[in-house]
């Protein structure tokens, strides 16, 4: 059961690992309304950790079937492989040695699509300013929807502004979760593992320390907890007569945050 509790909080943005949590739902009804709007461009925004990745995948797991939809979860840094990219996955277009915006816009022309694609970016902020002005200029037509992820910082900010702010386009802006939100997030990641034991063992005390250690950032707690489970496994297996089985150990949350890194232990 430990093994299973340690493995549900694996860092994965994979749809099936999707946790359902009241805000988080309510905004991706509103990322996949926004779909349907004729919007030339869907930003989603927010800091590191706060479920972009894991929307933008649930998203196109759910669309799949019903859209022309492609999500590209590693940014495609080369222009010339981006756009022979999407000239595949668009238009089934391939083997083309070089592929510019210039060419890839005479392919959009001379090849109408009934229904719009959709084309998923993930971490946009890894674009080069030049690749950024080009996808701004490929949303202009209207011939491509693009919904790109950006981290919420200063830099970022200053990306929006300066390539997006006079396009017609929706920012979907997401936080980190709350003490309830994250109380409510891992308890479903251990029911959903089938993980009961563990569930109950998972005390109002224990979410008020691992929400101050992680603030309610959801990366920070799949590693967290994570660790903490592979401590417990850890003393299972050496120490069992030290471990309390009624609740989780705040000595060992606090070291599995060292281990992370949410603690300096310095």
């Amino acid at each position: 059961m430990l093994e299973s509790s340690k493995n549900s909080f694996l860092d994965t943005v994979e749809a099936s690992e999707y946790i359902q949590i009241e805000k988080v739902y309510q905004i991706y009804k509103s990322l996949k309304n926004s779909i349907g709007k004729p919007l030339k461009m869907i930003l989603l925004y927010g800091k590191p950790g706060t479920g972009k990745s894991m929307l933008l995948n649930k998203l196109y797991y759910d669309l799949k079937e019903t859209q022309s939809i492609f999500l590209y979860e590693t940014p495609i840094l080369d222009d010339d492989e981006f756009f022979r990219s999407l000239a595949l996955d668009i238009f089934g277009i391939k083997d083309q040695d070089k592929l510019n915006y210039t060419q890839f816009m005479k392919i959009v022309e001379t090849n109408p699509i009934a229904k719009t694609p959709i084309v998923l970016l993930d971490e946009a902020q890894l674009y080069s300013d030049e690749q950024l002005e080009k996808i701004r200029l490929l949303s202009d037509t209207r011939k491509v929807k693009f919904v790109i992820t950006l981290h919420k910082t200063k830099q970022e900010d200053l990306i929006a502004k300066e390539h997006f702010q006079t396009r017609i386009w929706e920012s979907i802006i997401l936080n980190n979760a709350t003490k309830q939100e994250l109380k409510i997030y891992i308890q479903k990641k251990l029911l959903k593992a089938n993980c009961f034991d563990i569930a109950n063992m998972i005390t109002d005390k224990n979410i008020n320390l691992i929400y101050k250690l992680t603030s309610g950032n959801y990366r920070d707690t799949n590693k967290l907890l994570y660790t903490i489970f592979e401590i417990y496994i850890y003393y299972v297996d050496y120490e069992k007569k030290r471990l309390n089985e009624t609740s989780l150990s705040s000595k060992i949350i606090e070291m599995s945050a060292i281990h992370t890194g949410l603690i300096d232990a310095n």
